[in-house]
């Protein structure tokens, strides 16, 4: 198989980043769709979204660290993230959203090989089977993406792969939110299907 030659030129760069994390993003919603964890109209959350560069900073040099021996748990930790922030967004928003350090609170409780744990128990208060269930749906989420970075063939420890791999992260932050707004009730309606008469 020919690899992808990397554009240092930048623009056609940034479109190829761009075009990966639809895919990410499409074939995310769709698998979850298929596990019955989304919606057909996918919630979102502006507030949440607009936390992302926050927690991107803060998570980098962790996420970055840890990708090159454990990338399922690199790319999976950023969806318990996501989850988390819906959560905070349900219960609290107000105190929530003032605090530019919700990663970092998260992860020294029990550090940072314990992230999941963290989430799925103290934060969403998940039972023995449910955190099963999400932590192997989490960890075949993270798979999924990991499969289509490998794809993309783009050189290790280049600024083109830190490009992907922040683009990855973001789509499985958004996707954890997505799936906990779902969780907490949030639903989605078609406008075709409310009785406006």
């Amino acid at each position: 198989m020919e690899e992808k030659k990397n554009n240092s030129a930048g623009a056609p760069e940034v479109e190829q980043v761009a075009k990966f994390e639809e895919a990410v993003r499409a074939d995310l919603i769709k698998y979850l769709q298929n596990e019955k964890m989304l919606d057909e109209i996918v919630p979102d959350c502006p507030d949440v979204e607009e936390k992302w560069p926050e927690i991107a900073k803060a998570y980098l040099p962790d996420g970055a660290r840890e990708f090159q021996q454990y990338p399922v748990v690199s790319l999976g930790w950023m969806m318990f993230m996501g989850m988390a922030m819906a959560f905070f967004w349900d219960t609290d928003w107000e105190k929530a959203s003032k605090q530019s350090d919700l990663y970092q609170q998260i992860r020294d409780k029990e550090g940072y090989d314990n992230f999941d744990d963290t989430v799925l128990k103290s934060v969403l208060g998940l039972g023995e089977e449910e955190e099963k269930k999400m932590s192997e749906l989490v960890g075949r989420c993270a798979t999924r993406v990991l499969s289509r970075l490998d794809h993309e063939h783009v050189e290790p420890g280049t600024p083109a792969a830190l490009g992907y791999y922040i683009a990855a992260l973001h789509q499985l932050y958004l996707a954890g939110m997505s799936m906990e707004l779902n969780a907490l009730g949030y639903h989605m309606t078609p406008m075709d299907q409310i009785g406006l008469n």
